[in-house]
């Protein structure tokens, strides 16, 4: 994979050009644990659907981008969205994208489109969080115990560079005391965009209260798929029914 520099670091990324002239440009967002390579053929397959050009990438600390040599803050969100993705928009020449987030991802695209400072086209959000519920931490506990005494650390460790630094910096700053009244409510109602919220039935890591409060809270249409038999990651565990949901939304936008 290429990569650019952003901030002084070099992130690594995928550009999927465009096949359909009409179709905007895609930014895909990793989930908390996620990097380039987690998301498998997954981008592939959604640039194929939809025809437009779509740029993935590992944010800083993860995949084989830079490692990141500080610890994570509570607000480490807010700084990806306000300073990382400007910065690799910018380098990339992406002036109106749709972003596609997973998980943290999908709150990071929340607080960039919600920022104002950026145009954004459409926001498709896959378990997007915006405030911490009680099953969010069961869920984050639950993965430490996977971590330390299970297969989650090997399975990780072949998609990060640093996979102790990835898991720790994600599970240390959500199971802290300080992060249950972390809430990113307060940008939605500058979105006016349109978007497409998915939530698993079985997501272990949030319910549909996270997308009740974002219809709630944004300005903009917003449509949602729930789907059953299915968890935290939809893309995978119902992946043609997302890529249809998501390249028919893309098309409409």
């Amino acid at each position: 994979m290429p990569f650019v520099t952003l901030n002084g670091r070099r992130i690594e990324y995928q550009d999927i050009p465009r096949a359909r002239e009409a179709s905007p440009d895609l930014i895909v967002l990793h989930e908390g644990l996620g990097s380039l390579s987690m998301w498998r053929d997954f981008p592939a397959k959604l640039a194929a659907a939809s025809g437009a050009r779509t740029v993935t990438y590992s944010r800083w600390g993860y995949g084989s981008s830079a490692p990141m040599t500080i610890p994570r803050k509570i607000d480490y969100m807010h700084r990806e969205a306000l300073e990382d993705l400007p910065a690799l928009r910018a380098a990339l020449g992406i002036g109106n994208p749709v972003l596609v987030g997973h998980s943290d991802g999908g709150s990071i695209a929340l607080i960039h489109a919600g920022s104002g400072r950026w145009p954004v086209r459409a926001l498709v959000l896959e378990a997007p969080h915006v405030l911490v519920e009680d099953i969010s931490v069961a869920g984050i506990e639950e993965a430490k115990i996977a971590y330390d005494q299970g297969e989650l650390r090997q399975r990780l460790a072949r998609h990060h560079d640093d996979v102790d630094h990835v898991f720790h910096g994600w599970n240390d700053v959500w199971l802290s005391p300080e992060f249950r009244q972390w809430n990113i409510e307060e940008f939605l109602p500058a979105i006016t965009c349109p978007i497409l919220a998915i939530q698993g039935m079985d997501d272990q890591y949030g319910t549909l209260a996270q997308l009740d409060a974002i219809a709630a809270g944004v300005k903009g249409p917003f449509e949602r798929l729930v789907l059953d038999r299915c968890g935290h990651s939809s893309h995978r565990d119902r992946e043609s029914d997302v890529l249809e949901a998501m390249a028919r939304f893309i098309a409409r936008v």
